[in-house]
């Protein structure tokens, strides 16, 4: 049956500690939910865009133990109870963004509860013993029994959610072998309206690489290919600590920049000859943003990008995370003069991931009447 009245909503997030790609989806459901009230374990304001800020922040009592802005993440074995305490009484549509523990709210028998999933917690499942190789003697000591018991849990939770939003066909498959459940993807809100191609005779000879300097994102096989081909490469990203050390390992003909403001990356984005992404992400913003920038992608064939980048059209999937994948692909990007591309047709494609297409995908999971009758307008840069 149908609601007649606007209905109470709860949005249950991780923590909100700085704003990455989780939080800039909560900006989205924010815009899209204006009367809506955020849980989450830890709250840091001054992090936090004023679209956030906006609405009232309740904290578990996560937020409460000693650090908790700083040492979150090592209050995880405390997070599932803090979950369950929370009261949302009264509260029709529960959605929550399940990366860290935030599914597992105990909504109302009568909510719709929505979880957009941006991951099965990874330390848990598919990355544990990656994880576990990271960690310090006495978290190697500690961890394997609090995972035990947290992955019941985690399971066990996820019967709770009445319907699951997957970010990617790779995260949906996760979804579907730990927790048994089949779920609807809707990708992640890009904000693709910022971004613009720049005419053909701007575009440069140099390929890019962007994004933080994390390992997983795999910038030290890049430096190495373009050290063998000495074509020019320019990277962006930090930390600086990183960015020195691929700084010596890089040869003239690469550019470590470092973390650079937005508008020197929106240019770099529109004027490089290729984005190149090594990386194995869940979904994978940066493609997007290039693509909405009328430049292709040259990517690792896994993950998230096979969703956003189609082989042979808009960029080129090579099969290996190896230097000499790397190399071979942009061999064939330059031989089959793929940099030659149709900008207008990339951003079309890019155009659908945008949050308009996110909106209009959460809507579809949702029962009628649930839809806020005047969600807040996305902005439009000027001109």
């Amino acid at each position: 049956m149908a609601r007649t009245t606007e209905p109470r909503v709860a949005l249950i997030h991780y923590w909100l500690v700085g704003m990455r790609g989780g939080e800039k989806v909560l900006e989205a459901l924010c815009r899209m939910f204006p009367q809506a009230d955020i849980f989450t374990h830890v709250h840091d304001p001054e992090s936090m865009s004023d679209t956030i800020r906006a609405h009232r922040v309740t904290e578990t009592r996560v937020g409460r133990l000693p650090f908790a802005r700083r040492m979150y993440q090592s209050y995880l074995p405390f997070m599932p109870r803090a979950l369950e305490e929370l009261d949302l009484t009264g509260y029709d549509l529960v959605i929550s963004s399940e990366s860290g523990p935030a599914k597992g709210v105990i909504a109302p028998p009568d909510a719709f509860h929505l979880c957009y999933c941006h991951s099965p917690m990874r330390y848990l499942w598919d990355q544990y013993h990656v994880y576990m190789r990271g960690t310090g003697p006495l978290q190697r000591l500690v961890l394997p029994h609090v995972a035990h018991r947290l992955r019941g849990w985690d399971v066990t939770s996820a019967a709770r959610v009445d319907s699951f939003a997957a970010n990617s066909n790779h995260v949906a498959a996760r979804i579907r072998k730990y927790w048994r459940r089949e779920s609807e993807v809707v990708a992640p809100p890009v904000a693709v309206q910022d971004f613009a191609p720049v005419a053909r005779e701007e575009v440069g000879e140099f390929y890019l690489w962007c994004g933080e300097l994390a390992p997983y994102k795999r910038p030290d096989l890049v430096v190495e290919a373009f050290n063998r081909l000495g074509l020019p490469l320019v990277m962006i990203g930090g930390p600086e600590k990183t960015a020195a050390k691929l700084r010596a390992q890089a040869r003239g003909n690469v550019k470590v920049l470092g973390r650079r403001p937005f508008g020197e990356l929106k240019d770099a984005l529109a004027r490089c000859r290729a984005l190149v992404f090594p990386g194995e992400e869940d979904f994978g913003i940066v493609p997007v943003e290039a693509m909405a920038s009328g430049r292709p992608v040259i990517a690792y064939d896994r993950g998230g990008i096979r969703d956003t980048v189609v082989d042979g059209e808009t960029g080129l999937l090579f099969p290996e995370q190896s230097v000499e994948a790397i190399v071979e692909a942009i061999r064939r990007f330059e031989g089959e003069r793929l940099w030659d591309v149709d900008s207008a047709a990339l951003v079309r494609h890019a155009s659908g991931f945008s949050e308009d297409a996110f909106r209009a995908g959460i809507a579809r999971m949702l029962p009628p009447g649930y839809l806020p009758a005047e969600p807040v307008p996305l902005s439009r840069p000027a001109g």
